[in-house]
Order: structure tokens, then sequence, then C-alpha cells
């Protein structure tokens, strides 16, 4: 499908968009249900676990342990906020490509923004490490006054920072909720085959487009 070519910003996901992140959340999601006897789960499982926030990360960990009832949640979630507040950035790195995209929408001026589902502190902390102080125009974490995607509240705070209306972005994500927040936000929403979800999700998930490389992601601009 073609788009017009009238795009002036790009909305990104984070974990398994941006950053590839899958050992910091295992390495921290492990530790925090260890104490009641579960885990660890394998990499291909975590990929699955992620993508609706922290507190689901750990409710399905949890049940995949065998706490179906979820009755050890509140202790191991504090447990989790704890740990992943010193390891966000544990193996974190951005994915092959996603560099050289960045600094190509920047050339042709095109405003970037982030939102995820993980805790706006350590969103902010992940993006800035990563990339920089400064290098995104605009980031948008978890926090309790903002629904968690595939609300649109997130992006709509986001477009209102960044002066851009739904029709004039693209968003670039990696899983179904990614493509429904997309959707449910007006944008062109493209899918990333590299991150922790097959194409078959993203297709499912109402994806306008899907791309393999990042920088395929500019024949939409």
């Amino acid at each position: 499908m073609k788009t017009v070519k009238t795009k002036k910003a790009v909305i990104f996901d984070l974990d398994g968009t941006l950053s590839d992140s899958i050992q910091s959340i295992k390495y921290c999601a492990d530790r925090a249900v260890e104490p009641f006897g579960y885990g660890p789960f394998s990499v291909e499982q975590y990929k699955y676990f992620v993508g609706d926030g922290a507190a689901n990360l750990i409710k399905r960990a949890l049940a995949a342990g065998g706490d179906t009832e979820l009755l050890h949640f509140e202790k191991a979630f504090a447990i989790y906020k704890e740990i992943f507040r010193e390891n966000c950035m544990y193996q974190v790195h951005p994915y092959e490509g996603i560099c050289e995209l960045l600094e190509a929408l920047k050339e042709r001026g095109v405003r970037i923004g982030v939102l995820s589902n993980k805790p706006h502190v350590e969103t902010v902390n992940v993006v800035e490490t990563l990339f920089g102080k400064g290098y995104f125009d605009e980031i948008q974490g978890q926090t309790e006054q903002v629904a968690i995607k595939p609300s649109p509240e997130g992006a709509f705070l986001l477009l209102k920072r960044l002066q851009v209306n739904p029709e004039e972005i693209l968003y670039l994500g990696d899983t179904s909720t990614d493509m429904k927040t997309g959707k449910n936000t007006g944008a062109f929403t493209v899918g990333a085959l590299w991150g922790f979800r097959e194409r078959k999700e993203l297709e499912e998930g109402g994806a306008d487009a899907i791309i393999s490389r990042p920088m395929e992601l500019l024949a939409y601009l």
C-alpha cells in the first residue's frame, strides 16, 4: 500500500523496534519470579510475555510458571520494579540499521518520538543512554496518568508535543499491540520484522506496511 509522502514525524516503539532489550527484560523478570519457585524462562517465551507493560509481563511469567491465580503478583512486581531500575540497560543495544535510519530522518527534517509501555523513567533512561540526551524530539513511557498501548492516549500526547496531525506521522512497532496503537491513532502503521514477533501477527494487527530492515521505512515518508 502506498501513502502520500507528506510525513512530518515518526513515532517509534522502543523494545523490539529501536532497542534489542530482550536480555534485560529476561534478566530482571527471571530474578523477580525466582523467589516464588518460577523460571527461568526462555528468550522466546519472553518475546511473547512483553509488549503490554511491566505488570502484564510479570503476570504472564507467573502464569507460565503455574501461578495462574497470580497469588504472588504484588510481591513479584515490586521486586521486578526494583531490579529493573538498576538493570534496564543490561545488554541493551540498538538494532542494526536503526542509527542510520534516525540520522536519515533527521537529515530530512522529520521529527522523531518514542512511545513505550516501559515505565517512563526507564524509557527515558534507555533512549538517552543509547542515543544521547535530546536526540529524540519527544519521549513518552508508561505512567499512571496515561493508558498503556494499544490505547492511543500516549500517541496523542506525542502528536500534540510534536505539533503534527495523525495523517502526518508514521508509527513503527513490532507487535500487534503497536499495530493497534498506530491504527487507533489514525497513523500510517508499519510493522518491524526484526523485533519480537512474526509477520502474521503484524498483518493481523492491521499493519499498513511491513519492513525487514530499518532503512526501508524511508520509502513511506
